[in-house]
């Protein structure tokens, strides 16, 4: 049975990294079953994610191997087997229309994770955890609390040598040190509207301004709040004869549905930074 991996990578770009990347996997027995590219004439950097299977040689043996490669062309590269799911936590306040949502997606076999634990600073949805037999850990965060939930969290996400953690609308800032800590593997979503409206009830809000498109933006997580590279957004039209509760509903789907593809997206290791921008192999 052969081995399945991914090969993330990015360089400058000069003639002749495609070739080199595909001889070096023709040289290692491997078959090349999906590739993409991309080359960014602002930055003059070159990007690319290999699918390919190979039984010939060990994971082990074909790590030094990749980095031989990537040393002669001063690149910066990841290889991630695809035998296992991406182990994931989640966090959640009190709306759980995202949470439910990438947990029926899980479910149904449309997300390749292993969710595993859910943290929340409200006790909401810890039936809903059991439901689907996912630990809950229940920190509840104060004013001077804060520092030592995010120690809880981090070791949370640690013990469970988790990739991926997953802000499913919880409603807390995370702290700079945190952010730092999760560099590159937390993903947020919000909502995104012309004009912008923070603070509460932001669908209130823009019903009384009478917008006619709402969104949703799903971004690493950064110190600089909810200004992280974004990975995936959607917008839906709305219109005068809409209700507050019809746009908070609308919304939420699309909160939903782009969440759950930024998610998708990076478990499958089809998201390469590109300084505070992304390069997204859809």
């Amino acid at each position: 049975m052969h081995s399945t991996y991914v090969l993330t990578l990015s360089c400058k770009d000069k003639p002749g990294i495609v070739h080199a990347v595909s001889g070096f996997l023709l040289e290692q027995g491997g078959n090349i079953e999906e590739a993409a590219q991309y080359n960014d004439h602002d930055t003059g950097l070159f990007f690319m994610r290999v699918q390919f299977a190979c039984d010939r040689v060990a994971e082990a043996a074909l790590r030094p191997l990749v980095q031989a490669l990537a040393d002669s062309h001063q690149m910066q590269w990841g290889l991630h087997a695809l035998h296992a799911p991406m182990r994931a936590v989640l966090l959640v306040s009190q709306q759980g229309h995202c949470l439910n949502d990438l947990l029926f997606r899980w479910k149904s076999g449309l997300l390749r994770l292993d969710i595993r634990a859910i943290v929340s600073n409200h006790r909401d949805f810890y039936q809903l955890a059991a439901s689907y037999n996912i630990p809950f850990h229940h920190l509840p965060v104060t004013p001077t609390s804060k520092a030592q939930v995010e120690a809880r969290q981090l070791e949370i996400i640690q013990q469970e040598q988790a990739e991926l953690v997953v802000l499913a609308r919880y409603m807390q800032i995370l702290s700079d040190n945190l952010c730092e800590q999760l560099a590159g593997q937390a993903i947020n979503i919000h909502h995104s509207f012309l004009p912008s409206f923070k603070g509460a009830k932001p669908y209130a809000q823009a019903h009384d301004r009478g917008v006619k498109l709402i969104g949703a933006t799903a971004h690493y997580v950064t110190a600089d709040l909810d200004e992280g590279p974004i990975i995936e957004q959607d917008v839906a039209r709305v219109d005068h004869s809409m209700t507050v509760e019809d746009l908070t509903a609308i919304g939420r789907d699309t909160e939903s549905q782009v969440l759950a593809r930024a998610v998708k997206w990076h478990s499958e290791h089809r998201v390469l930074l590109n300084g505070h921008r992304t390069v997204v192999f859809r």
